[in-house]
């Protein structure tokens, strides 16, 4: 079994059923079972601006399933929720994303593992942190409570 953080968000519909949807369909369909996960934050969004604000949530699961099997999850989930995928990185209903896997590092075109992301959303950050407080980057080595201290953007950092 590996262990892997999940990144949730929703600015659709009932974002917190969304979630919580979300949340159920993945203990289901990834064989292991949610371990931990962090509080859910109301956060703007980035990027795409024009858009409502979301609910955000990180989640630590036990899965059997291996990166691309449980990326294959994922957008199945999000499917069953109702993404839609017209604008990029626009409003949706839930939007899943594999954090970490284990210690992997991984680069696909279809998966990178850790997500690109996670230290350019402070938020990311803060819940993984909230949930696994010795947390490392398995690309630079450096705790992800450090990492989020000294720095990021702060535009979206809230304390």
């Amino acid at each position: 079994m590996a262990l892997a953080y999940l990144g949730l968000g929703s600015n659709l519909g009932d974002r917190e059923a969304n979630l919580r949807a979300a949340r159920v369909m993945i203990i289901s369909g990834c064989a292991g079972g949610l371990v931990r996960e962090s509080v859910v934050e109301e956060t703007e969004p980035v990027d795409y601006l024009d858009q409502p604000r979301f609910l955000n949530q990180t989640v630590l699961l036990m899965t059997d399933r291996a990166p691309i099997e449980l990326l294959d999850e994922a957008k199945r989930i999000e499917a069953a929720l109702g993404r839609d995928y017209a604008i990029r990185r626009g409003p949706r209903t839930i939007d899943i994303d594999i954090l970490l896997y284990d210690d992997r590092v991984m680069d696909t075109e279809r998966l990178t593992i850790p997500h690109p992301e996670i230290t350019r959303r402070p938020f990311v950050m803060k819940q993984l942190i909230e949930i696994a407080p010795d947390l490392v980057d398995p690309r630079t080595g450096k705790l992800y409570r450090e990492v989020y201290a000294h720095g990021g953007n702060r535009d979206h950092q809230r304390l």
